[in-house]
C-alpha cells in the first residue's frame, strides 16, 4: 500500500465522523470571533483523537493549537470555522431560501475548511502512529479569517515561529494550487460626531457627521485617480445617524477596507486616507475617531511546495460523484448567471476550459498554473511571512459557483462539499508526510521563502495597543 492509498484509508475510516462534525459546524454558523460553538465542537474532537489542546491563544478566545508529536520537524495544518452575516440558507436547496431572516451562513465554506484541515491533522497522527515518523502535526484552530484576522494576532504573538511549514486549504467550485500572492489590506471604522439641531428652524447650530462621511467618501473617490492600479479601497455606511431627514445628524460611521501589494503600500494609503477623513471633519466642525478592524498581510507564494502538493493533489485524484451529485449540481448551476460561469472558465488554461465548458462539475484536475497576483486577500499571509505556506483547492461546490453566496451554503452540507472536504484532506496529510520524510523538501522551501523575502522581517500591521480583538480609538479633533 502506497501513501497515498494509506491516507485515504485512514480518512475513509473516519468519513461519517468527518461529515458530522462539518455538519455540526454548518448548523451553528458563527461570525468573527464568535466562533465559540464551532471551536468547542472542532478542540473536543481534537482531544478524542489523541491532541494536547492549547486554548484561548494569542488573547483569541476562540483561537486553539492541538499538537501530536514531539520534535522537528513541525507542520501547522492550518483550520478556519468562521461564517459570513446575512447568508442564512437551508441546504440542499437551488433556491434562496433562508434558514433565519437576516442569519449567518457558512457562505465561503469554511465548515469544510476547518474539517478537512482536522482529517489531515488526523490522518498524519495515526500515520505517525502506525510508522514511527518522528516530528510534529498541529491543527491551528484560526478564528475570524472573514474579518478580524486571526492568523495575523497568531502570527504576531510567535505561534509560527517553530514550525518548519504550513499548509491548508480552500472549498472551490475548481481543484487546484493556490501558488498565488494576494493583496495585504487594512480595515478601520471612521466615527464622526457633531452635532444635533433642527433643520429647518436653526442648521446653523448643528454639525453634521453625515455630511463628514459623504465629503470623505468624495475625497477618497477623488483620491482613486492617485492610487497605484493594483490598489484596491472599498466602503461601507454603517451609521447614517438616524432616519429623520429634518434632524442634523450628529453621529455616523463609515469602514474603510483598504488593500494593496505590499503591506507599506496599504500602510501609507492608509495614511492619506487618513488625512481625508481629518480633512473632513475639519470642513464640518465634528470629531472624528479611528477604530482599528482588521488586517492581513500580502501573501508569499512557494513553488517548491506547489510542485509537492500538486504531484499529491493528481495521486489522490477527484472524488466520485454519482446521479445525485449531478443533478444537485446542474439545479445550482441554473440559478448562476453567464458571467459566473464564463468567470470560472476564463481562470483555466483553454484545453481545461474546454472539456468543462458543458459540465455542472469540474470533475478533473487542471495542469499546475503559472504563479498568479490575485486581487483578494486572506490572513494566511501573516503565516506565509513567518513560515512557507501552501494551499491546495478542491471542487466543493457546482462550476462556477462564487464564494460568498446562498448558493455555497446550500452546498456546503451536502455530499458534493463533504467528497471535496474529504479529498483536500488526504492531499494535505500526505504532502505533510513527504516533507516529513524527505528533509530536503523543507530545506528548499525555506530556501525559496527567505530568497522571496529578501531579507525582509515579517512586521504585523496591527497596532501595538491592540493586545486582543477590541476596538482601538484614535481621537481626531
Amino acid at each position: 500500500m502506497n501513501l497515498h492509498e494509506h491516507i485515504s484509508e485512514l480518512i475513509e475510516k473516519k468519513r461519517d465522523k468527518m461529515i458530522e462534525l462539518s455538519d455540526q459546524i454548518w448548523s451553528c454558523p458563527e461570525i468573527y470571533f464568535e466562533e465559540h460553538q464551532s471551536s468547542k465542537y472542532i478542540c473536543q474532537a481534537l482531544e478524542e483523537e489523541g491532541f494536547q489542546v492549547e486554548r484561548e491563544v494569542a488573547g483569541l478566545q476562540t483561537g486553539f493549537i492541538g499538537s501530536y508529536g514531539t520534535g522537528k520537524p513541525i507542520i501547522a495544518i492550518l483550520g478556519e470555522f468562521d461564517a459570513l452575516s446575512g447568508l442564512s440558507q437551508q441546504k440542499g436547496l437551488a433556491e434562496h431560501a433562508p434558514l433565519v431572516s437576516g442569519g449567518h451562513g457558512h457562505g465561503c465554506g469554511h465548515n469544510l475548511l476547518g474539517t478537512g484541515s482536522f482529517a489531515a491533522a488526523v490522518a498524519v497522527k495515526e500515520y505517525m502512529e502506525q510508522t514511527g515518523l518522528k516530528g510534529t502535526v498541529r491543527y491551528y484552530g484560526c478564528p475570524a479569517e472573514e474579518a478580524g484576522s486571526g492568523k495575523a494576532f497568531m502570527a504576531r504573538a510567535g505561534l509560527f515561529d517553530d514550525v518548519d511549514l504550513a499548509l491548508s486549504w480552500h472549498p472551490s467550485s475548481v481543484a487546484g494550487i493556490w501558488n498565488v500572492s494576494t493583496l495585504a489590506n487594512y480595515s478601520a471604522t471612521f466615527k464622526f460626531n457633531g452635532k444635533s439641531a433642527h433643520a429647518a428652524a436653526a442648521p446653523h447650530l448643528g454639525r453634521s457627521a453625515l455630511d463628514a462621511v459623504e465629503l470623505m467618501n468624495i475625497g477618497v473617490n477623488y483620491l482613486r485617480e492617485h492610487m497605484i492600479p493594483e490598489a484596491r479601497v472599498h466602503y461601507a455606511i454603517t451609521d447614517t445617524g438616524g432616519t429623520s431627514p429634518n434632524v442634523v445628524q450628529p453621529h455616523a460611521e463609515v469602514v474603510y477596507f483598504i488593500r494593496a501589494p505590499k503591506k507599506q503600500q496599504v500602510i501609507d494609503l492608509y495614511e492619506r486616507v487618513c488625512n481625508i477623513a481629518k480633512g473632513a471633519a475639519l470642513m464640518t466642525g465634528t470629531t472624528m475617531e479611528v477604530e482599528f478592524e482588521g488586517t492581513a498581510s500580502d501573501l508569499i507564494p512557494n513553488t517548491t511546495l506547489a510542485e509537492i502538493m500538486y504531484k499529491n493533489l493528481m495521486a489522490v485524484g477527484v472524488p466520485s460523484y454519482d446521479e445525485f451529485d449531478r443533478k444537485f449540481a446542474k439545479e445550482i448551476h441554473a440559478t448562476l448567471s453567464p458571467e459566473d460561469i464564463r468567470a470560472d472558465l476564463a481562470g483555466l488554461d483553454k484545453e481545461t476550459a474546454k472539456k468543462l465548458k458543458d459540465k455542472e462539475i469540474a470533475d478533473l484536475i487542471p495542469p499546475l498554473g503559472d504563479e498568479a497576483a490575485l486581487s483578494g486577500s486572506t490572513d494566511v499571509g501573516d503565516v506565509s511571512w513567518v513560515v512557507p505556506t501552501m494551499q491546495c483547492l478542491t471542487t466543493c461546490f457546482a462550476l462556477g459557483t462564487p464564494l460568498h453566496t446562498w448558493q455555497v451554503v446550500s452546498q456546503g452540507a451536502m455530499p458534493i462539499g463533504h467528497k471535496g472536504m474529504l479529498q483536500a484532506g488526504k492531499v494535505i496529510a500526505c504532502t505533510a508526510i513527504e516533507a516529513m520524510q524527505n528533509q530536503d523538501i523543507i530545506d528548499q522551501a525555506k530556501a525559496e521563502w527567505k530568497e522571496r523575502l529578501e531579507g525582509e522581517p515579517y512586521v504585523s500591521l496591527i497596532p501595538e495597543n491592540v493586545v486582543r480583538p477590541q476596538k482601538a480609538v484614535c481621537v481626531q479633533k
